[in-house]
């Protein structure tokens, strides 16, 4: 493949995925957004149906009608970001709904004008115009709102085409200014301007003072002023009253300290209201001349305190002092001695506010990002008025200090610490607030548990987010007012308790150490309306079960569930929701489980002791129990008797009842004839002093084989069961086949007890020879059973005989 096949196939790639992503950001059939798409002409598969196109970002230097003929539902056109040098309104004939145009940030220099009349908002800020671009077609657009513009000159005829027309907004960037017609901004109509310079030239304070004598909302970015402050233009104060600024802004601020004052002084006794300096930059050089000007503009103060200014809110943001030497006090005793009613000085280094040395008229101050201390309003009498102090990202470090700064402002209900160094280790001190403080931000200091030693009495909200605070001590605190807490980002290992807080509906202790929280907050947080527990490392077992169910509690709210209500521990159960996690009540309840074993126990008990009873197992026991005992005293008593020596062909079981067949009919055809069979009877065998089990014991012993007579009377004999039992574990430990069973009668099933289950298992599974009644086939009966008992005895014991 060659390098300019390889180019050819790298632009096919770049320029299908270019129009895929321009083709993506058509968003629907109303709106199309084509930002930052490389184009340099305007796309011609626009649909028709088109009302918001953004064109934004791109290269495109032209356009033509040709370009939004098509698009007659056109309203909103953003042609900002491109490299336009030329403007025809021609473009947009065909578009008459279009009400929102915007063409700043190109290089425009040259306007062709027509009048687009539903036009609301117009911006051609940001180019290269010499002179405003108003034309006189602009006088017909009556709907206008917001007007921005830019040029390098301006004079009061500019503004001849639209003095009558009702402007909103008037946008004005003046780059690479150079000529300013005095009164030329007069000639406006309009609520709000704002006027932007070129960060390397000089400001003109007659353009500030314009300004302020045409809108009621004024913004000036970009202030310098290079040039010496002896040579900056200062129009009499008697043109104060022709102002009309009541929102004054002023953004990047960089002058020298008399210039400032000046600009201060005049504005101080203007119609301003609000004044807002932002990104201030004072210089100077070293010497008496910085002093003289404030000495100069304290004297005129103090000689001023009959003549109130209209002056209520002044706020200073990221001050930077590039003076290396002025006298603070001087300073800050004119900040004190203000009469208004809000002050911010925000990010100023400032070290130090000096107290009032009258009751002071301030309601709101904000000294947030400076480097006071504790020393701050030590003993300050004087803003009896300060309702909202905020103190947020100081160097404080003492919260009892604190308090005591706060003791003696009488209304002050709102208080904002956050972000210091504060500490209370001066448990034995008394702390004492205001007692019409009803919001305190503490958060992200320094502060343990010690904390709640040190709180106002009339709190409503409480913010102690991001300390150190293990627990919340109980009986220390009493604050009967607290309705909000914060103890997110602390050190807690379980809820709190509500008993100091008796008042309390919303707690937020996200954040903490909090594995398994317990419910005996409940119980005292009756008022709890709104819960924030989550992000904590839950430890999912049975302890967390109660607090899931907080959940579907009416009176309570869990905020954020449930995905920031996430398992931690154990492993396998990490990552997943608390709402997915379920456990069983008898897993987690001891006495339930318990009491479910106990009666499981007693079932179990009870079933035994029922299968006992029913199959006769305390007799089988017993039986064991003497035959091991028997087994024992004949192993101890007669040692050779333990030998193998049968004595007898047979042993008879039967019942006393069947004795008449036994003696007339069994005994006679078994022991006469040819072959002898001798057979052990207990009438006549037995042992005279042993016990009968001992004795059925030793004749099982000593027999080959074991014939039982069954009838219904062996049944009903508890002796037959004995020996059947004996006979039945003989049949097991020698594993033998010595049994013989003989159905004397028919034995129905139901009248064979439960226990006699081994010898249902007997009759179920061996043969038996039955008791003929026909006299014809006793020969057979009797040729059978004695074929199944012969056996050679040992001499011995046939020699006895």
């Amino acid at each position: 493949m060659g390098p300019l096949t390889k180019i050819f196939i790298f632009a096919w790639v770049f320029i299908f995925t270019l129009w895929n992503n321009i083709q993506m950001t058509v968003e629907n059939e109303f709106t199309a957004n084509y930002s930052s798409s490389l184009l340099t002409t305007v796309p011609k598969n626009i649909s028709v149906h088109i009302r918001l196109l953004d064109l934004s970002y791109n290269k495109i230097s032209e356009f033509s009608i040709f370009d939004f003929m098509p698009l007659s539902d056109l309203r909103v056109l953003n042609l900002s970001h491109n490299l336009i040098r030329d403007l025809d309104f021609n473009a947009f004939m065909f578009n008459q709904d279009l009400e929102y145009l915007d063409l700043s940030h190109n290089k425009i220099f040259k306007v062709y004008c027509q009048a687009v009349e539903r036009l609301r908002h117009l911006d051609l800020s940001f180019n290269e115009f010499t002179a405003l671009p108003i034309c006189q077609e602009f006088g017909t657009m009556f709907h206008l709102e917001y007007l921005g513009l830019s040029a390098t000159m301006m004079q009061r005829s500019d503004f001849r085409y639209i003095t009558h027309l009702q402007l909103h907004t008037v946008f004005l960037t003046l780059q690479d200014f150079s000529r300013y017609e005095p009164q030329s901004l007069t000639a406006l109509n309009t609520r709000s301007l704002h006027i932007i310079f070129a960060d390397n030239q000089n400001f003109s304070f007659f353009l500030l003072y314009d300004g302020m004598s045409t809108s009621e909302n004024l913004k000036i970015t970009n202030i310098k002023y290079s040039v010496s402050y002896k040579d900056f233009p200062f129009p009499p104060l008697e043109r104060l009253k022709k102002i009309k600024t009541i929102d004054l802004v002023l953004d990047n601020v960089d002058l020298q300290w008399g210039i400032i004052f000046q600009i201060f002084l005049f504005i101080w006794y203007s119609p301003v209201e609000y004044w807002t300096v932002k990104n201030l930059t004072f210089r100077g050089s070293v010497g008496k001349v910085i002093e003289y000007e404030y000495l100069f503009f304290l004297n005129f103060q103090e000689q001023s305190t009959d003549s109130d200014s209209s002056l209520k809110v002044l706020t200073l943001e990221h001050v930077r002092n590039k003076v290396y030497y002025f006298n603070q006090e001087i300073l800050y005793r004119q900040f004190s001695e203000m009469k208004i009613a809000n002050l911010t000085i925000y990010d100023a280094y400032m070290p130090h506010m000096l107290c009032p040395k009258r009751i002071s008229s301030f309601q709101y101050l904000n000294f947030s990002h400076n480097a006071l201390t504790d020393e701050l309003f030590q003993n300050c009498d004087n803003l009896t008025y300060l309702k909202s102090l905020i103190l947020r990202r100081n160097k404080f470090k003492s919260l009892l200090k604190v308090s005591l700064m706060t003791s003696h402002m009488q209304s002050l209900t709102y208080l904002d610490m956050s972000s210091n160094m504060l500490h209370h280790d001066e448990p034995e001190e008394h702390c004492r607030w205001a007692d019409s403080l009803a919001e305190l931000d503490l958060s992200s200091n320094q502060l343990t548990e010690a904390v709640f030693g040190c709180l106002p009495a009339n709190i409503k909200r409480l913010d102690l987010q991001n300390n150190q605070i293990a627990s919340v001590p109980k009986g220390i605190a009493e604050l009967e007012s607290l309705r909000e807490l914060n103890l997110a980002s602390n050190r807690l290992s379980d809820l709190p308790s509500c008993s100091g807080f008796p008042a309390l509906a919303a707690l937020n202790i996200e954040m903490n150490s909090i594995l398994a929280p317990s419910m005996d907050f409940v119980a005292s947080c009756q008022r709890l309306g709104e819960l924030r527990a989550g992000h904590n490392p839950f430890k999912c077992s049975c302890e967390l079960r109660a607090f899931i169910r907080l959940e579907g509690q009416s009176g309570a709210k869990l905020w954020g569930w449930p995905e920031a209500y996430v398992c931690q521990y154990p492993d396998d159960l990490r990552g997943t929701e608390l709402k997915d996690f379920h456990v069983s009540e008898l897993s987690c309840n001891t006495t339930l489980l318990l009491v479910t074993a106990l009666l499981v126990m007693l079932g179990l008990v009870a079933v035994v002791a029922f299968l006992c009873i029913y199959f006769d197992a305390p007799w089988y026991v017993r039986m064991t129990w003497q035959w091991t005992q028997t087994k024992r005293r004949a192993w101890h008593s007669c040692p050779k008797e333990q030998e193998a020596a049968l004595q007898f062909h047979a042993f008879i079981s039967y019942s006393a009842r069947d004795s008449v067949w036994v003696t007339n009919e069994l005994i006679p055809n078994l022991e006469k004839g040819e072959s002898c069979v001798r057979l052990c009877q207990h009438e006549r065998d037995f042992i005279p002093g042993k016990s009968i089990v001992e004795n059925i014991i030793d004749c099982i012993e000593k027999s080959y084989k074991l014939i039982f007579v069954l009838s219904p009377n062996f049944v009903q004999s508890e002796w037959c069961h004995y020996e059947l039992y004996f006979a039945h574990h003989k049949l097991f430990s020698d594993n033998s086949d010595s049994l013989i069973l003989i159905l004397l009668e028919p034995i129905p099933p139901y009248i064979i007890p439960a226990r006699y289950h081994k010898l249902k298992a007997l009759m179920a599974k061996r043969t038996y020879l039955e008791w003929p009644k026909e006299r014809s086939k006793h020969a057979l009966f009797w040729a059978n059973l004695r074929a199944a008992i012969t056996i050679n005895l040992p001499i011995s014991f046939e020699a006895n005989e």
